[in-house]
């Protein structure tokens, strides 16, 4: 199908699990051991309901925003996967080119083709740069030097990786996905990670650091202390550490803690644009988006990631005006509160009509 075609978000990952075979698709979908923290990230956000106001000018919506200086169409980051030339040729690049297309911001991981310079070349998109620690202090202090090189506007740690987790569906199939074994490597230099190692490259390097896979306030505080810019709150989509809190549970306390010390992202489940209004209702400067995005890619490369996109920017778009709001600005926690979860929430329960043979 022409990605031109597809007008829903679910058409988009119904083409992409008719494309993959069933390593690639679990890849995607699952999540470590029991799967229970991939349920509760849809399980939070499907439990927070909307609240509207009503009468007010809502003719001309802007989901624009500005995170970490950059104008945004949406403040939306296409968030790290590893080995995505899995899905798409271009890999990185591929999501640097949509993000250009759309104007979000994309962040590269360090286990995804091709490498730190390629990818910023490929696209002038608000880039930032994630790694996965694989070496010494020096061989950190270069890959800094070269996103800063680059143009990058950020660059992050990973935080919640100490270890690779133990996926099921992969071990019972006897097999290991490409992506898992790229960011394998020596994992003893991400197991030693420390404040110490932020502090090193906050007080080396002149460069917006952020750290991803936060879920609790007292980290958030030390992340302050340490000077770091942006604190991504995630659970690796469910992936790294089971039985754990749905991202967006958490965020409220961080974003409280945090007020405009730092900038707040968070992902974990976000898959329509009413859910990613809940989140700026909640405080986020930003929301990530990765599932959404490899099943974007799979489904038609470059041009079905920015159709997803925009697709997502008009729910966005939809779910403010019926909310009565024609700003970013002007969401609040109000316009949230909990609510029945009326489904089954895990990673499909987003796209009901799926199931039905739509």
């Amino acid at each position: 199908m022409d990605p031109k075609d597809l007008k829903t978000i679910h058409e988009i990952v119904k083409a992409a699990r008719l494309n993959l075979d069933i390593t690639h698709w679990d890849y995607l979908v699952g999540g470590a051991e029991t799967e229970t923290t991939l349920r509760r990230n849809r399980h939070a956000i499907d439990k927070l309901g909307l609240l509207p106001r009503v009468l007010n000018d809502v003719s001309n919506v802007d989901t624009s925003g500005t995170f970490l200086g950059q104008k945004l169409s949406l403040p939306l980051i296409l968030a790290p996967i590893g080995s995505l030339e899995v899905f798409d040729p271009g890999g990185a690049s591929s999501a640097a080119i949509a993000a250009a297309e759309t104007t979000v911001m994309t962040m590269a991981s360090s286990v995804s083709a091709p490498g730190i310079e390629e990818i910023a070349a490929s696209s002038n998109a608000a880039k930032l740069y994630q790694l996965y620690v694989r070496g010494d202090e020096a061989w950190v202090d270069a890959i800094v030097e070269r996103v800063i090189a680059s143009g990058y506007a950020g660059f992050c740690l990973t935080v919640d990786t100490a270890v690779v987790s133990r996926r099921e569906r992969d071990i019972a199939k006897r097999v290991v996905p490409t992506s898992q074994a790229a960011a394998a490597g020596d994992m003893g230099f991400q197991a030693s990670l420390s404040w110490a190692t932020v502090e090193r490259i906050k007080k080396k390097f002149d460069i917006p650091l952020v750290l991803k896979g936060i879920s609790r306030v007292d980290d958030a505080i030390k992340a302050l202390d340490h000077g770091v810019d942006v604190i991504y709150v995630s659970n690796h989509g469910g992936r790294q550490l089971d039985q754990s809190i749905g991202s967006i549970a958490a965020l409220p306390a961080i974003v409280n803690a945090v007020g405009k010390k730092a900038e707040v992202v968070v992902d974990g489940g976000f898959y329509r644009g009413s859910d990613i209004v809940k989140a700026f209702a909640l405080g986020a400067d930003a929301v990530g988006i990765g599932r959404l995005e490899g099943w974007a890619l799979a489904a038609g490369g470059v041009p079905a990631l920015v159709r997803c996109i925009k697709l997502l920017k008009r729910e966005v778009s939809m779910t403010m005006a019926l909310c009565g709001v024609n700003s970013l600005a002007m969401l609040d926690p109000s316009f949230v509160s909990e609510a029945d979860v009326v489904s089954n929430s895990n990673v499909m329960s987003a796209f009901p009509l799926i199931d039905e043979g739509y």
